[in-house]
């Protein structure tokens, strides 16, 4: 006999009816709470897109910000213009100096004797200059003499020639006066060629405008260069780094000694992926955070430049894409941005620190080169200024130390060809032309 499914069989009089199972009776509520969090989880993502999409609207999308970035600034490299020995170093690393102060000193023995040798040498040849000077003066006095004598050969030589006409003279004496004017006239010539020739030493100069004075004073100048170059100075205030020189080193002048890194002139150099660069301009102002003062301390800049070129371009083995497999390389070209010199001031920076940099995009007026700088320096120092004042004092005083014989500004009598005389002043120009014969 078969067997069906079983039947349910009737409840017994008296009981309960019976009631849905739990499962599908709590159905309902699950539902409607998943729905609930469906349309919860949907609302918050489409307030965070909407907050996120009103934010790049009106902030996001006009600042660009890049990690990549980092401080720099001038690296002086010192180095002693002159050779020499280490005889003491002033300065350690971390120092902080001001523009002028010495650095390190080297041994100037043989500094000193050159500089004694050329202050004795200009001495002699003023003194040499000024006796040429003196013996136009003699040599002037001289022609004077033998005109004189010339003029008394030839009254004798008339009083002569009236006694020989009436026979109270002898034939012998006025042939002797005759020779005696002669001579007087040979000497006089020779007394003009002498003038002449000392004249060519003078002619046109005074005694500190001599050839011979200024060879002597350029070699005093650069003794006293040197000397003075002895003791290597700071161009700049700034930092000490990198500091190589040693007590006993024997330095030429190009061995670095350290560096100086000047920390009121430093700057940011951010370097962006080129796709962010197309509404970057000059003039944009910058917000940046340096990991050194966390987030607190805000410096302000702005965009002063961007590169000529991007960091792979200028590397040391620069890319070379026309050969082999190629493969796409997103580049970043380094922006130049200027840091306020009062949060300079105020929070200190160093070379190589790391920069959170953001560029605001609202001005877009500025260019995208940078303009044509005027003919001025980026940079200079004065410290060395002082040192041709003091070569060019030295020298007036070594000048005016040697006794003066006569006022060689007055004119000299040089003599031409025909026995005449040729005014020659020593104040002209040591270039001028020649006087007229």
């Amino acid at each position: 006999m078969s067997s069906g499914p079983p039947t349910p069989s009737a409840p017994p009089p008296g009981a309960p009816a019976s009631t849905a199972p739990p499962e599908l009776s709590s159905s309902g509520p699950r539902k409607r709470r998943r729905h609930m969090g469906l349309a919860l989880a949907v609302l918050v993502f489409a307030a965070l897109g909407g907050g996120y999409w009103a934010y790049w609207a009106n902030v996001g999308r006009f600042h660009v910000e890049t990690e990549n970035a980092y401080v720099a600034g001038n690296r002086i490299q010192l180095t002693p213009q002159v050779a020499g020995t280490i005889v003491a170093v002033h300065v350690d690393d971390t120092d902080r100096v001001n523009a002028g102060d010495i650095l390190v000193t080297l041994d100037d023995t043989d500094a000193r004797v050159a500089l004694d040798k050329a202050k004795a040498n200009l001495a002699q040849t003023v003194r040499e200059v000024r006796h040429l000077f003196a013996r136009t003066r003699v040599l002037t006095a001289a022609i004077a003499v033998r005109r004189t004598g010339l003029e008394r050969a030839r009254d004798d030589l008339k009083s002569h020639e009236y006694l020989a006409r009436t026979g109270a003279g002898s034939k012998e004496t006025l042939r002797h006066t005759r020779n005696d004017v002669a001579q007087a006239k040979a000497s006089l010539a020779a007394a003009h060629e002498d003038l002449e020739a000392a004249c060519v030493l003078v002619d046109r100069t005074t005694v500190t405008g001599h050839p011979r004075v200024r060879l002597a004073t350029n070699e005093l100048r650069a003794a006293y260069l040197d000397w003075r170059r002895t003791r290597v100075l700071a161009p700049t205030a700034g930092q000490v780094a990198q500091r190589s020189a040693q007590v006993g080193q024997r330095t030429t002048p190009a061995t670095p000694l350290m560096a100086i890194v000047p920390l009121d002139d430093l700057w940011v150099d951010a370097n962006f992926k080129e796709a962010r660069l197309r509404d970057v301009r000059i003039g944009q102002p910058v917000d940046m955070t340096a990991d050194l003062y966390g987030g607190d301390v805000h410096y302000h800049g702005r965009v002063v430049g961007l590169s000529a070129g991007t960091g792979s371009a200028f590397s040391l083995l620069p890319a070379q894409n026309a050969t082999g497999n190629w493969i796409k390389v997103v580049q970043r070209l380094p922006v130049r941005i200027a840091l306020d010199p009062g949060a300079l001031a105020d929070h200190p920076l160093r070379v190589g620190l790391s920069m959170r940099v953001s560029v605001d995009l609202h001005d877009q007026d500025g260019s995208r080169l940078a303009p044509v700088r005027p003919n001025a320096p980026v940079a200079e120092t004065s410290v060395y200024a002082a040192l041709e004042r003091d070569a060019q004092d030295l020298i007036d005083r070594v000048i005016a130390r040697i006794p003066t014989i006569a006022d060689t500004s007055d004119a000299i009598a040089c003599a031409s060809d025909d026995g005449s005389t040729l005014a020659a002043t020593t104040d002209g120009p040591p270039d001028g032309p020649a006087p007229s014969r």
